[in-house]
């Protein structure tokens, strides 16, 4: 079909137009660069989108974004491309990891980013004046998407989520509009991003709190697993000051270098604990853990906070059958499950992560952002790296099963850690009121559905 304003074929992506409109980037197939902006974290993704946009500004991003409403084309969004659902094939991607501007007001400790930096990168920017925002777990991770879908990092018992410190933000609308929303300007778009997903708009830049922290000790701690030791650490996470936020791998020991080599191969936790504070406090709360059984490795020290953020592996790219779940509860039986089942997987690394939640991120009302599973207690995800392709059923069914054992009928999921489950899923992500409210705002906001490529809200069939 031809659209009769712009003699152009309506699904078709027109790159000289793009070009003509936008200040920044418009790379396709052939272009340099162009291989290397549709390359993300996830490996097994081999999207071709037709074009990929890196903006200049939020400008270049609201003509983008009225084109591909008008013409009826395909919009992903990309930042930091942890996420399965920021590429597509055949339409247009908005790389935002071009918008990296940061403005950092330590007297009101107040900053606003665009939405393309990584956690990593906005983090060292703000230790240099003594100050934090809790983002993830994984430096590289863009601040854009692990925002809007709430935020569970190193400082979410102390601080709560990201969008606990998310104070405003400027949001392309699926009208082209670039709108800045916050508790008084468009009160239900401010409540639907912070938690909501990329559901509402493209957002551009963000203003977040920040807290006053120099040093927070922790690191990596090796200890061995057993079903006592696994359950003792969730028991000792849970009862630890909300200073302190753990991570617990369990998994078969990868074969690095401060590991004996007879260890390689057996089960282990692998936990990264984050104590915000350091000194006589800092050890007394890490204590428990380093007691559980002598350590492996215990690398855990006073740094600064980017230091919990260290390099990756470049071009690492795993494939995984991963799943993620809530629960209230982790006690030996489930202990003694995980282990049985992560030694009977046939996945070159199979691993379930076990994060204790609780403290800043419980206090906040359940209805006061679109993440309403504050009351959940404990975070896993399971996951099974493999390398042959022929073996994604296979792996794909034994995180499935693992997930329902452990979820124990109780439903309830993070919506940033949703995968290809997430069509099925996405109801998981928010209790009954929560959803209703957000297909009313997606209705007001997105009618058309054109953000519906990522963990889709679809909106209301009528107003509320």
């Amino acid at each position: 079909m031809v659209d009769t304003n712009t003699g152009i074929e309506r699904g078709t992506v027109p790159v000289a137009r793009l070009r003509a409109l936008v200040s920044g980037r418009v790379l396709v197939p052939g272009d340099a660069d162009y291989e290397q902006a549709r390359t993300v974290y996830l490996g097994g993704m081999d999207q071709r989108p037709a074009v990929i946009v890196q903006p200049a500004d939020a400008g270049d991003v609201a003509r983008v974004v009225a084109l591909a409403r008008e013409d009826e084309l395909p919009l992903a969004v990309k930042g930091g491309g942890h996420s399965m659902f920021c590429l597509n094939d055949g339409g247009i991607v908005l790389d935002t990891s071009s918008l990296r501007d940061l403005e950092i007001d330590p007297e009101t400790r107040t900053a606003w980013a665009g939405a393309g930096l990584n956690a990593c990168e906005y983090s060292k920017t703000a230790a240099e004046h003594g100050l934090v925002t809790g983002f993830g777990d994984t430096g590289s991770v863009g601040i854009g998407g692990i925002t809007v879908g709430g935020g569970i990092g190193y400082l979410v018992r102390k601080y709560g989520l990201t969008i606990d410190d998310l104070l405003a933000a400027e949001v392309v609308t699926a009208d082209g509009r670039l709108r800045q929303v916050d508790a008084e300007h468009e009160p239900d778009l401010f409540w639907a991003i912070r938690g909501g997903g990329g559901n509402f708009g493209v957002v551009t830049r963000l203003r977040f709190r920040l807290h006053e922290l120099g040093t927070v000790t922790g690191g990596l701690l090796l200890l061995p697993a057993t079903p006592e030791i696994v359950a003792g650490f969730v028991e000792a996470a849970e009862n630890a000051p909300e200073e302190l936020s753990t991570i617990a791998n369990v998994m078969p020991s990868p074969p690095m270098p401060f590991v004996p080599e007879e260890l390689h191969g057996t089960p282990i936790v692998l936990a990264i604990l984050v104590y915000a504070g350091e000194g006589e406090a800092a050890e007394a709360a890490l204590a428990p853990f380093r007691g559980l059984a002598a350590p492996i490795a215990d690398m855990m020290q006073a740094m600064p906070f980017p230091g919990v953020y260290p390099p990756e592996e470049e071009g690492f790219h795993p494939v995984a059958a991963a799943r993620s779940l809530l629960t209230d509860s982790f006690g030996l039986d489930d202990a003694k499950l995980v282990l049985e089942r992560v030694a009977s997987s046939s996945a070159a690394m199979p691993a379930v992560q076990v994060r204790v939640l609780g403290g800043a991120m419980a206090r906040v009302p359940a209805d006061a952002t679109a993440f309403a599973h504050r009351d959940r207690k404990i975070l896993i995800n399971v996951a099974a790296m493999y390398q042959n392709p022929d073996e994604a059923e296979l792996h794909t069914r034994w995180a499935d099963e693992l997930t329902a054992a452990l979820q124990k009928g109780v439903p309830g999921v993070y919506v940033n850690f949703l995968a290809e489950d997430s069509e099925a899923r996405i109801r998981e992500a928010y209790p009954a009121g929560t959803w209703e409210r957000l297909r009313a705002v997606k209705r007001a906001y997105d009618p058309t559905n054109l953000f519906r490529q990522n963990s889709n809200i679809p909106p209301a069939d009528e107003p509320r």
